[in-house]
């Protein structure tokens, strides 16, 4: 059974599901960390309140995060053929995956901003500074550390969706355990790429753990 082209078969779905991770996360974070520091600046008690801009946003938000990953994935099928073309392989995943992710990502940056200490930005109002400096030389520097831990929890997050993507042909490791492992009832298959993504998580956590503790202050 685990001949040359069975490994060769694991390595690509590995390439693949590193390929859709990664390329998600890229992208939730570029729309996510922007509106999880409009979430926190919006906020009734934020640098520049403006209360219906965040509760719009927050709705958004909400509302994309409440809709489980699955039924998202095959609610966005006629969005991702009008961008791509296909609803199959992995590039084809990494559209769901973005719109399940962006949500959770606004939210963790949202949470990660505010557990700076009020006192440092109240300083940097005090002294001038506008909001856009506040954001970029306060708000995000001092959540840097939170901010890369959560980024490890959003990786893992996400490669735990790629998982379901594999019942619609997403491609990566999801779909070798589903082929193999459910439809042809082969447990081996499927325990081997279940040791393989944990394998991957573990590598994830384990660099953003590194990574935050390198970057706290608190650490020097």
């Amino acid at each position: 059974m685990f001949t040359k082209e069975f490994w060769q078969l694991m390595g690509t779905g590995t390439l693949e599901t590193l390929y859709m991770v990664i390329g998600s996360t890229l992208f939730a974070y570029i729309i996510g960390l922007p509106v999880g520091v409009i979430l926190v600046a919006t906020d009734d008690h934020g640098i520049t309140p403006v209360k219906w801009l965040n509760r719009i946003l927050g709705v958004i938000v909400n509302i994309l995060r409440s809709i489980p990953f699955i039924i998202l994935l095959l609610w966005m099928i006629p969005v991702t053929r009008a961008i791509l073309g296909t609803t199959l392989g992995a590039t084809a995943t990494i559209v769901p995956l973005v719109a399940s992710a962006a949500p959770f990502v606004a939210r963790m940056v949202e949470s990660s901003i505010k557990e700076i200490d009020g006192g440092v930005i109240e300083a940097a109002q005090s002294m001038g500074a506008t909001p856009w400096q506040i954001i970029t030389r306060v708000m995000l520097p001092e959540a840097k550390p939170s901010l890369v831990i959560n980024a490890a929890i959003v990786t893992t997050t996400i490669l735990g969706y790629t998982a379901m993507s594999g019942f619609v042909g997403g491609g990566g490791l999801s779909t070798i355990a589903i082929n193999y492992g459910y439809y042809r009832y082969q447990g081996d298959v499927m325990s081997i790429t279940v040791v393989f993504l944990v394998i991957i998580v573990q590598i994830f956590q384990e660099i953003g753990t590194r990574i935050a503790k390198k970057i706290d202050k608190r650490n020097h």
